[in-house]
């Protein structure tokens, strides 16, 4: 075991607007199994680019290990699969690599096939078991869930829980339970690095954001209660002070000597609670800064003046002399929340395309009115350019509403003036969403809507769609997501 050292790590994006890191310092042990986790556009990926040297930064990183990152790309799809294994490591045993492969449940022929026909799914299994070849290496492994069906999610987990020595980059809790030991978390504005799982780190930022509001809360009363206190002590020792100066009692003389020092002590007073004040206010502006902001979201779902939104019966879809689908049966009642499950392949989204609209090659029937409207999520986000306000005039959509959702959904102000291409994974699919509970629909249709979605934004969706009890058919493969949300699961 070894260390990695980060001291007084700054750095920006030329030209940008705000800081990623500044002045942060931290260790991190090699043999620890690490989740990465923090909102989108936080810095996660970067901080993973600045380990490799690929940025330059004030600060200092070192440590006695290289580190190799996931996804490695990979230029040419026509080379065989065995030959970007050989561009990944260059010296291994063909039986390490093999059983390695075993452990992922990729068959060995899939070595000897070109790259580019693997599924998403293979790509990641082969990439990581070639990664995990390589000696004095610690890994950066960023967000390889996004191509894994369920049954890949819990192969790839387990075979992760059996390594040591990485930074896994991941927003699916269950996934991240199941294999790591620490946690490195960025907040709004440190770094904070735990022992345990995400759950455990979830249930301790919880509860010390409940501290945190209750203090705070208590901190206020104090210090508009001392305020008044200061302000009557203050305004008796005038009265005192003048009392100096004012007319015989009974005949007697003032005492002059007194009256001062009963206004000084007075004001002695007054200054005390003052500097408690101070105190008090300056421990209240250390709390609340790291508490995520996760208001209510709102979604726009139109009656329907039917139950049932939608029929497919006996559908088989096919994509040249290749049937991707087959005999596939259901319907979709109002009210219901469908999750549409299925290996990778199994024929998801183009269920999802067909019944929107999309000209393909299929048998069997698709019965929908004319007039239900469906609101549409896709994968993909890399047709995404250009400003937001432009997005909004060329969708149709309120510019106002669909900036507040994105608010809601942890964007700040100066995001807003960024061209979508330059925005993060997680951040592109936020624009998707965001536009499409702006649309006024009878059906929802999100295909793996949670993509490089943050945990926080995950959670608000699942309270908006539990709240609002939508018609949402989706295809999604976060257990826990699918768990909380579906009322029906239709497996391919």
């Amino acid at each position: 075991m070894s260390l990695i050292n980060v001291t007084r790590l700054t750095f920006a994006y030329e030209g940008n607007y705000d800081t990623i890191f500044d002045d942060v310092s931290f260790q991190l042990h090699t043999d620890w199994k690490l989740g990465f986790t923090g909102r989108n556009g936080r810095g996660k990926t970067t901080f993973l680019k600045l380990l490799q040297g690929k940025h330059e930064y004030s600060g200092h990183i070192s440590a006695d290990v290289t580190f190799d990152y996931f996804p490695f790309p990979v230029e040419d799809g026509e080379e065989m699969t065995i030959n970007v294994v050989n561009q990944i490591v260059h010296e291994y045993e063909h039986w390490e690599l093999l059983r390695e492969l075993n452990l992922l449940g990729v068959a060995e022929d899939a070595l000897y096939r070109p790259y580019h026909t693997l599924s998403n799914g293979e790509r990641t299994k082969v990439q990581l078991a070639a990664l995990f070849l390589k000696e004095n290496s610690f890994l950066l492994i960023d967000e390889p869930t996004n191509h894994l069906d369920l049954h890949g999610r819990r192969l790839v987990s387990d075979y992760l829980k059996e390594k040591r020595g990485f930074i896994l980059v991941s927003h699916d809790r269950v996934f991240l339970d199941a294999c790591i030991d620490h946690i490195l978390s960025i907040n709004k504005t440190q770094i904070d690095i735990q022992k345990g799982n995400f759950s455990s780190w979830l249930v301790n930022k919880e509860r010390q954001d409940r501290y945190e509001l209750a203090e705070n809360e208590k901190l206020g009363r104090e210090v508009k209660r001392m305020s008044q206190a200061a302000k009557r002590t203050n305004q008796w020792s005038h009265e005192v002070e003048k009392s100096k100066n004012g007319t015989r009692n009974s005949g007697s003389k003032v005492d002059k000597g007194y009256v001062g020092h009963k206004a000084a002590k007075m004001m002695k007073r007054s200054k005390s609670i003052e500097q408690r004040q101070q105190t008090a206010l300056e421990e209240k502006s250390k709390l609340l800064k790291n508490i995520e902001s996760a208001e209510n979201l709102k979604l726009n779902q139109l009656p329907y003046h039917k139950s049932r939104l939608l029929e497919l019966d006996h559908v088989s879809i096919y994509y040249g002399e290749e049937q991707v689908c087959e005999e596939v049966s259901f319907v979709i009642e109002q009210g219901e929340r469908i999750a549409l499950a299925g290996r990778n392949g199994s024929g998801k989204s183009s269920l999802l395309r067909l019944i929107l609209g999309d000209d393909m090659s299929y048998s069997g029937a698709v019965r929908k009115d004319r007039e239900l409207k469906i609101s549409y999520v896709s994968q993909d986000t890399e047709h995404l350019a250009g400003s937001l306000s432009a997005y909004a005039a060329d969708q149709d959509i309120d510019e106002s509403l669909f900036k507040s959702i994105l608010r809601k959904l942890d964007f700040s102000r100066l995001q807003f003036e960024k061209d979508i291409a330059s925005y993060s994974g997680g951040q592109k699919k936020k624009v998707l969403i965001a536009r499409s509970l702006c649309d006024a629909a009878h059906l929802y249709v999100w295909d793996e809507p949670l993509n490089f979605i943050d945990v926080i934004s995950r959670m608000q969706l699942e309270e908006l769609l539990l709240a609002y009890k939508p018609t949402i058919l989706f295809v999604e493969h976060d257990q826990a997501f699918c768990e909380h949300i579906a009322t029906k699961t239709i497996e391919l």
